[in-house]
């Protein structure tokens, strides 16, 4: 393909957002992305909680808008295709979540391979986990072909899964990892453009047990509210 000096363009370009949420459990993942503009969800079995979350009052007040809940890959795939074929006034789709479409995948793999678990398909060392990437990316691609056609937003809700880290120098924090295979979550990584995490907020406080030892408890100090870390 040629191109001349009058393609060369400075202009800049606002594009619709693809958006990882991650959250500790019932911190209000599902409610926080209702907020987005006129949300659109993908409820994965295993995630039917967004029957009672209602659109903010300035919208509509009207309960969220939601596909039936998917029970297999094909569901969330003609999901998808329907917002891309359709003309609608969506202008956020919300997969919730990314953590229970792992289950799907990983299901409709050992199927194609008739295999009782992900860890023997083609005899196991990862392989199975290396072919759901193709299956994650042809998710990201079709979220992708919504922002370019539909100009929509994409937020992909996930859980997290907690991991002590004994620092010898610094002591011992707990860590927050998306709560996915780590390829998966390596792909989602490179492919968002911004990662939230939702959490309360904690001190941790030092009481001494006696016998020169202390002990140390995380106390929750946000009073019921919610803290968004980008």
């Amino acid at each position: 393909m040629a191109f001349d000096i009058s393609s060369i363009s400075n202009e800049s370009r606002l594009r619709a957002p693809r958006i990882i949420f991650l959250g500790v459990e019932k911190i209000g993942k599902s409610t926080g992305a209702a907020d987005f503009s006129l949300p659109i969800f993908i409820p994965i079995i295993g995630e039917e909680g967004v029957d009672n979350i209602r659109l903010p009052k300035f919208a509509s007040g009207e309960t969220v808008p939601q596909f039936p809940v998917c029970q297999c890959m094909n569901d969330v795939r003609q999901c998808l295709r329907t917002l891309w074929e359709t003309e609608h006034t969506f202008h956020t789709v919300v997969i919730d979540s990314v953590s229970t479409l792992q289950a799907l995948i990983w299901k409709e793999i050992c199927e194609k391979y008739k295999v009782p678990s992900i860890d023997e398909v083609l005899k196991g060392y990862n392989k199975g986990q290396n072919i759901a990437v193709d299956t994650w990316r042809e998710i990201t691609n079709a979220l992708d072909a919504l922002r370019a056609t539909k100009n929509m937003a994409s937020i992909s809700i996930g859980h997290v899964q907690v991991k002590r880290f004994d620092d010898p120098i610094a002591g011992s924090y707990d860590s927050y990892e998306f709560d996915i295979d780590k390829k998966a979550a390596a792909h989602y990584y490179r492919w968002a453009d911004a990662i939230l995490f939702a959490n309360t907020k904690t001190v941790v406080t030092k009481e001494d047990v006696g016998f020169n030892k202390e002990t140390k408890r995380g106390i929750d100090i946000s009073m019921e509210q919610r803290y968004l870390y980008t």
